[in-house]
């Protein structure tokens, strides 16, 4: 069993691509100090881990994100049912596929699409 300061880590989908991240996404167990809030949601959290890398396992993104599988699940099938997302079953794994050209949900934000999103945090 890992430790909580032992980092895990997940190949980025395409590491010919450079996205300004490094090629290997480095996953740790949340600690006690994390900030109790950021600017981003658990959503966009997940988009992202999933934009980086689409072959990640359920367990992996909530490690990723800090929340837990369940939250993972429900999180996923909102932004399936809100086009957002598509799985695709591949074996006994999921892949997923970021659907960039849908507008941002928010009325202060819905003149930008989910990729304009990516881009700025992956580039």
């Amino acid at each position: 069993m890992r430790g909580l300061d032992t980092p895990v880590s997940i190949p980025v989908s395409d590491p010919t691509q450079s996205n300004g991240y490094d090629e290997i996404m480095q996953l740790v167990d949340p600690e006690p100090d994390v900030p109790s809030w950021t600017f981003l949601t658990n959503h966009s959290h997940v988009l992202l881990a999933i934009h980086r890398n689409g072959e990640l396992r359920q367990r992996d993104i909530a490690h990723a994100v800090g929340i837990t599988v369940g939250a993972v699940q429900k999180i996923i099938g909102e932004l399936e049912d809100g086009g957002y997302l598509v799985r695709e079953r591949v074996g006994r794994r999921n892949r997923y596929r970021v659907t960039a050209a849908h507008p941002l949900r928010h009325p202060l934000e819905a003149n930008h699409t989910v990729e304009d999103l990516l881009n700025t945090l992956s580039g």
